[in-house]
């Protein structure tokens, strides 16, 4: 028991190194080389190109990298462990497919110029608690939970989300077409700290209320009637986890638009490591999609550098790349030891 407690120690300290590696990496790369050295001179004199590149532009970004996907993996954890099902993500549920309508709408109509860009992610995150109500309300019908109903309910809100979504760029104009198309690439290009800091708390208030669920997680993967000989009330505890999971992933996805693989690839690859202890499995999903989403970043914003790509193009190349090779190695082992 101790050496396992020493492993999950070890590996958290390892991946807050690695957090902190890739978030100086990310602060001393781009069109403009910013060495280590400078970062502290700059942050101290708080004076010219370099010091607004850095303040302005690289540490909102960190932050805002770190802040989703550490939100859309802990989100992906959750879910995982309510549905015991690896292959359940945040946007399985509708949630992002509500946002992007939200989006849509505002763009088509003209609503982000006449009201300003502030209400995209208003009416993304107004999109996406649709979607929330839609399938809470149907999947806890009658003072029941049926995480199976929840599921198929889930996966039909994405398919008419996607659909009016579908129409909606069919009736718009290039211009128009081409936004949406952008917001749903994703991008950490974001400069208002408002925004960028309510994701950043929202991501921390998540985990910390996620760690009160820790223990009835790990007995909800025994199934639910299982779970409630062991003291947990599984109906609440669902409902709980299913609010705090749907409102994190509203928050990203309205923030930084469809970011996808995250809450998949990341999680999975952690349980691998670790095991499915979510004591651990929280903490370590976080940390592991904060850094995963700053690095895809960096690539993003460098590899065709001036020009910059929608992150979700690298986590959807670079996390079905991950998930493959780790799905590869995993029958390997099995077909090992039979």
């Amino acid at each position: 028991m101790k050496q396992k407690y020493l492993k999950w120690i070890s590996f958290t300290v390892l991946l807050l190194l690695l957090l902190i590696i890739s978030a100086l990496f990310s602060l001393t790369t781009g069109e403009f080389s910013i060495t280590l050295k400078d970062i502290f001179r700059l942050l101290s004199e708080k004076e010219g190109m370099d010091y607004f590149i850095l303040s302005e532009l690289r540490i909102p970004r960190v932050i805002l990298g770190f802040a989703v996907g550490g939100g859309l993996s802990l989100a992906g954890v959750i879910l995982q462990g309510i549905f015991r099902n690896p292959l359940v993500e945040p946007y399985t549920l509708g949630v992002s497919g509500g946002a992007a309508v939200g989006v849509a709408f505002v763009i088509i109509f003209g609503l982000n110029i006449t009201l300003g860009t502030l209400i995209l992610p208003i009416a993304g995150f107004g999109g996406a608690i649709l979607a929330l109500i839609v399938v809470g309300s149907l999947g806890f019908l009658r003072g029941g939970v049926d995480i199976n109903k929840m599921l198929l309910i889930g996966v039909m809100i994405s398919f008419v989300a996607s659909s009016t979504l579908m129409l909606l760029m069919s009736i718009s104009t290039k211009d128009n077409l081409q936004s949406i198309v952008f917001w749903m690439m994703g991008s950490l290009e974001e400069s208002k700290r408002l925004l960028i800091n309510t994701v950043l708390i929202s991501s921390l208030i998540g985990l910390a209320s996620s760690y009160f669920f820790a223990r009835p997680l790990n007995a909800l993967l025994l199934g639910e009637a299982k779970a409630g000989h062991l003291g947990v009330d599984s109906k609440i505890t669902i409902r709980v986890l299913f609010l705090i999971a749907s409102l994190l992933t509203g928050i990203c996805v309205a923030v930084a638009g469809v970011i996808g693989f995250v809450g998949l690839v990341i999680p999975h690859f952690i349980r691998l490591i670790v095991g499915s202890d979510h004591r651990f499995l929280l903490i370590g999903s976080f940390l592991g999609g904060g850094i995963f989403l700053i690095l895809s970043d960096i690539v993003a914003r460098t590899i065709i550098a001036p020009n910059e790509l929608p992150i979700g193009v690298i986590t959807g190349i670079a996390g079905g790349i991950l998930f493959i090779a780790v799905l590869h190695q995993n029958k390997r082992r099995a077909s090992y030891g039979k």
